[in-house]
């Protein structure tokens, strides 16, 4: 299993420096990756938020192993042809080490119904869906026509594509162990999973295997903030994300950073 940190972008993480210090740490101490939340405001209060977009870039500056992604990044409020350029632009960047987390957004704040973004579940879920055709097509390298319900691209071609023949692994989110976004997630590279507990893993992947084809590999990431790696690591899971509290002062985050991944 490999390791890595789930950073907020918000609070003492509010701030592309802070971001790449703990990414420099974090592969120093030997986690594996380093992904970062994608909020605009918080329903908590008002604090220093950083794009996750410009703390990736500046993480991917100060490292040279680790993987970097937004986990998650809530497509059906983000243009997904800009997703599409800015992930291949990081991944470009950081020789290959990008991966795309996405979802649907959650309604537990105010970033959707403040700025009049869709807050119907089932209409996110259609543009996510939708949104990820986009986004694949978009790192095609070819020639993009698309019309669907959400989104519109009449003939453009986008370079470049992405570093890897295999393109950028695309992993979804999920909060439940069964139901649409699993499905979704099937299609793709990965799952990452949040408020789902161990003993639930077996019957997602059960879920997974009924619905997807083909024998390529498939990331599972269970996102944590308790110290449960070897129960993930024994359930089947393939990634343990440790989410670093928005709560804790930068000084108590440095520590639990740079001292490595359980069991290392």
């Amino acid at each position: 299993m490999r390791y890595g940190i789930d950073i907020p972008n918000f609070g003492p993480f509010g701030s592309a420096r802070a971001v790449a210090d703990l990414a420099a740490s974090a592969e120093q101490a030997g986690w594996d990756g380093v992904f970062i939340w994608d909020h605009v405001v918080r329903r908590e209060g008002d604090f220093p938020v950083v794009d996750p977009w410009v703390a990736l870039t500046a993480a991917a500056a100060v490292t040279s192993r680790v993987r970097l992604g937004p986990m998650i990044t809530p497509l059906p409020r983000r243009r997904p042809w800009n997703v599409a350029k800015a992930a291949v632009s990081i991944d470009e960047f950081s020789g290959g080490r990008f991966v795309l987390g996405v979802g649907t957004g959650t309604l537990r704040g105010p970033e959707f119904p403040a700025f009049g973004e869709e807050t119907d579940a089932r209409r996110r879920g259609d543009m996510l869906d939708e949104g990820l055709t986009v986004v694949r097509a978009v790192w095609s390298g070819a020639p993009v026509s698309f019309a669907g319900a959400h989104y519109r691209i009449d003939g453009v071609r986008f370079l470049p594509g992405p570093v890897s023949p295999a393109g950028i692994p695309i992993w979804s989110a999920t909060e439940v162990a069964r139901g649409r976004s699993v499905r979704r997630a099937a299609s793709l590279d990965g799952i990452a999973l949040s408020g789902i507990e161990p003993a639930d893993l077996p019957d997602l992947l059960a879920e997974i295997g009924r619905h997807r084809t083909g024998t390529d590999a498939f990331e599972v990431a269970a996102i944590s903030q308790r110290d449960d790696a070897a129960e993930w690591q024994q359930a089947g899971a393939t990634w343990w994300l440790r989410e670093l509290a928005w709560q804790w002062p930068l000084p108590r985050v440095a520590e639990l950073v740079a001292a490595g991944p359980p069991g290392r």
